[in-house]
């Protein structure tokens, strides 16, 4: 329970399912129901702020159709699919138990929050095409190739790369400000599993 929120293990079992979005940032082996309930409760605790700011909590349909065709050519599985297609895309959504409304939502909540996260965190931080390239070559590319998956050109998902980076430049900032949030934000993990394990492991700023 997140203030008047209440999480069910439906919320959470869905946002496992919607790590098959972001594949470059929840990394094959990463996807376990404790990490998608951090997720999950990150993401609760930034949009309420975001509401209490009055600040929109979704995408504008022009722009979040955009976001949209960008997220296809960055998950590498897309490619066995063909994502391109509405066939393609289809049957990837029907493959990880999602549905177009679900994803569509999903996007336009996240690529909203990127843009406030952006304003309030990143000012003056700047990402070099090397700092891209490196993350590509020795961090993204290994673990998609141990997972037997074939890793995008660096084209392709260069702007992903350069927001994950951005994320771990501000992430003390940010934790710091995601901290201050759980503790205004009367978080209660009722399922004693989850507790322990969240109370093992620290926040994550992965949205």
């Amino acid at each position: 329970m997140i203030g008047s929120n209440v999480l069910l293990q439906s919320d959470v079992e869905q946002e496992m399912h919607l790590s098959a979005l972001e594949p470059l940032q929840v990394l094959p082996g990463q996807n376990t129901t404790a990490s998608a309930l951090r997720r999950l409760i990150d993401r609760t605790l930034i949009l309420e702020q975001m509401k209490q700011q009055q600040q929109p909590v979704s995408t504008p349909e022009p722009e979040l159709s955009s976001a949209m065709a960008e997220l296809k050519k960055q998950i590498p599985a897309c490619e066995q699919f063909h994502c391109e297609t509405t066939a393609g895309w289809d049957r990837f959504l029907q493959s990880n138990g999602l549905t177009e409304q679900v994803v569509r939502d999903r996007w336009s909540q996240r690529t909203a929050m990127l843009q406030f996260i952006d304003i309030r965190f990143r000012s003056g931080i700047r990402i070099s095409p090397d700092q891209i390239a490196a993350y590509y070559q020795k961090t993204l590319a290994p673990a998609l190739e141990k997972d037997n998956q074939k890793p995008p050109p660096l084209a392709d998902v260069s702007s992903r790369i350069r927001e994950i980076l951005l994320e771990q430049q501000v992430s003390g900032l940010f934790q710091d400000w995601l901290s201050s949030l759980h503790d205004q934000g009367n978080v209660q993990i009722v399922d004693q599993a989850y507790s322990a394990e969240l109370e093992s492991k620290p926040t994550t700023g992965d949205q």
